[in-house]
């Protein structure tokens, strides 16, 4: 849709529908809950009131939480606008925990919410793939259940919006804007998890998730079942983003929290410790930028309210049906930037390749990845420190078993209503919650990322980037040099092969002639 360019100034109606409302967010400290909350201070600031639900972690309490996530420079636009003073007023922190019997809630938080929550955002889950089933099916699936009770006691709800997963109906290759059946009895599940010890739900894990890849699918799953089920008694919605990847535009480009994704291949890449990746390089993922899912997920919510617009309950936010980008091309695009903008301390030149052969892929991990591991780990045990690399590669096979379902596996999604709603927007709405990307430039935003990472995720300062990018020229020429050495012993130890075989064979043939003539 293409929308007027001139100055003239026309009402955001987004803003004015959110206007006085009282909302409530479980998931507010995670990574999507964090830009969500932020959206909501800087761009609706006549919201009344948010109650986020903190569980307490670490030894801090919900108020600490509330403290330290204002602390992110995520949220420095925001309070430069509007003062940290006016968004402690308008962001209370409720102790609780979506896993616990009762959300973990205390009579008079459950009555406060009951009495004055509108709007329910529920996007806590734990996105863990390798989550343990017994915590995945108690946070992810009986964690909505209780919601879902919950908001059926608020007096004066609109909406409940549940965040879901476009990754969790595995088994549909075209995931449609429906609700599908659940992979098991949502409830069964939950009531079997309740009373079974963790070693025997563990036991029979691999049995309960049947064709599934993982809890996390298969919990999401269940969890839209029972919301669902509740649709003809509360109003709701199901929202379902694909993998949410750092912010494109706002408030700060690039950010994230987290090495999730594709920007945990980008550190591990330009570290040099990933050398090989078994997928297929013409396969792509479908990622949606932190901001793009937000403005999304706001105006979801607004076409329900505002519009009234019942009929559309599941929307399906994804991007490859607009932007296609293939493994082998997020491979190339993201090793030229870390060469322009290095990380520091690589402990080899990026380099490596993708592979379709596993039994090369898995020769790959042996001598460019355990080998040189163990290596590094013996000469930083003899100088005092403690090894970390083998660690460091555990781990990195470990995810590497959840990415090469997803690498070598490929779904589409329908994501009309989106499309839809953006035929709706004017001028200003159009502008202010952005759901398209015509302007994508995708090594720009690589870069942003990169960038964002060394500064938010490695701590990385911008002004150690000269001393980084000499470091890589040395570990440029480590790398030749060593290949060089690599490939001289190759033909060393290839003519010395063939000296031997040569002498071998003149001896047997000596040896033979002799036999022969004996014997005539």
């Amino acid at each position: 849709m293409e929308h007027d360019k001139t100055d003239e100034v026309v009402p955001d109606r987004v803003a004015q529908t959110f206007a006085g409302q009282k909302i409530m967010l479980t998931g507010g400290t995670g990574f999507l809950g964090k830009v969500l909350i932020e959206k909501f201070l800087r761009c609706l600031p006549d919201i009344s009131h948010i109650y986020m639900l903190i569980r307490s972690k670490k030894g801090k309490d919900c108020k600490h939480r509330l403290d330290e996530m204002f602390n992110s420079p995520l949220f420095d636009k925001v309070k430069a606008q509007r003062g940290l003073p006016e968004l402690e007023k308008v962001v209370t922190a409720v102790n609780g925990d979506v896993s616990l019997p009762g959300l973990g809630l205390s009579p008079e938080d459950r009555k406060m919410l009951i009495e004055n929550v509108n709007i329910v955002f529920h996007a806590a889950a734990t996105v863990r793939f390798d989550e343990l089933l017994k915590k995945a099916v108690l946070l992810n699936t009986r964690g909505t259940k209780q919601m879902i009770e919950l908001a059926k006691e608020m007096k004066h709800l609109v909406v409940f919006v549940h965040i879901s997963t476009a990754y969790c109906h595995l088994e549909e290759k075209i995931l449609r804007e429906r609700t599908y059946p659940p992979p098991a009895d949502p409830h069964q599940v939950i009531k079997c998890v309740e009373w079974m010890d963790d070693d025997v739900v563990e036991a029979m894990t691999d049995k309960i998730l049947g064709k599934l890849p993982n809890t996390y699918a298969f919990t999401k799953a269940l969890s839209e079942s029972i919301v669902e089920e509740s649709m003809p008694h509360i109003p709701s919605i199901i929202l379902r983003p694909s993998v949410i990847i750092p912010i494109w535009k706002e408030p700060l480009p690039g950010w994230t929290d987290n090495i999730n994704g594709p920007t945990g291949l980008l550190i591990g890449a330009g570290k040099g410790v990933i050398r090989t990746m078994y997928c297929n390089e013409n396969g792509y993922a479908d990622y949606l930028p932190v901001d793009i899912a937000v403005n999304g997920i706001l105006l979801a919510t607004w076409n329900f309210i505002h519009f009234k617009d019942h009929e559309k309950r599941v929307y399906n936010m994804t991007s490859s049906s607009e932007f296609k980008v293939s493994w082998a091309e997020i491979i190339d695009r993201g090793r030229k930037i870390t060469q322009r903008i290095p990380l520091n301390g690589v402990v080899w030149y990026p380099g490596g390749s993708l592979k379709k052969s596993r039994l090369m892929h898995n020769i790959c991990i042996l001598l460019f990845h355990m080998i040189p591991a163990y290596i590094i780990d013996a000469l930083l045990f003899l100088a005092g420190y403690k090894p970390i690399m083998c660690r460091v590669h555990r781990r990195i096979n470990k995810g590497f078993e959840v990415f090469e379902y997803y690498a070598n596996n490929q779904w589409d999604f329908e994501n009309t209503y989106i499309d839809d709603i953006r035929a709706k927007l004017n001028s200003t709405e159009y502008k202010n919650y952005q759901v398209h990307g015509k302007d994508l430039d995708i090594d720009a935003y690589f870069e942003d990322c990169i960038r964002a990472a060394r500064i938010y995720i490695l701590n990385e300062l911008p002004e150690t980037l000269p001393a980084a990018r000499r470091h890589l020229r040395v570990m440029y020429w480590v790398d030749v040099f060593t290949k060089i050495l690599f490939f001289l012993l190759i033909i060393y130890m290839l003519a010395s092969w063939s000296e031997s075989f040569r002498t071998l064979l003149i001896s047997s043939l000596t040896y033979v002639t002799k036999a022969l003539s004996n014997v005539l």
